[in-house]
């Protein structure tokens, strides 16, 4: 998303941060583009629904609509 930067303060349980730190380490990025990449999946949950469709995980990626990628 191109503009103006906008800064968050943000209160996770423990929990949910060592999840993020977890995903983190594990894509070797950081906790602000786990979260980037989780607003723009959220984005396209919400695009589908709103198209009538539904978001789904397969393994059979043959039979995708969509696929989704850049995410991990």
């Amino acid at each position: 998303m191109a503009g103006e930067k906008v800064r968050l303060s943000l209160q996770l349980s423990s929990e949910l941060n060592d999840i993020l730190e977890e995903i983190a380490e594990a894509g070797t990025t950081t906790k602000t583009e786990v979260i980037r990449q989780a607003l723009a999946l959220m984005r396209v949950a919400h695009r589908v629904k709103n198209d009538g469709k539904h978001l789904g995980i397969t393994s059979d990626p043959s039979r995708l609509d969509t696929e989704i990628i850049g995410l991990i």
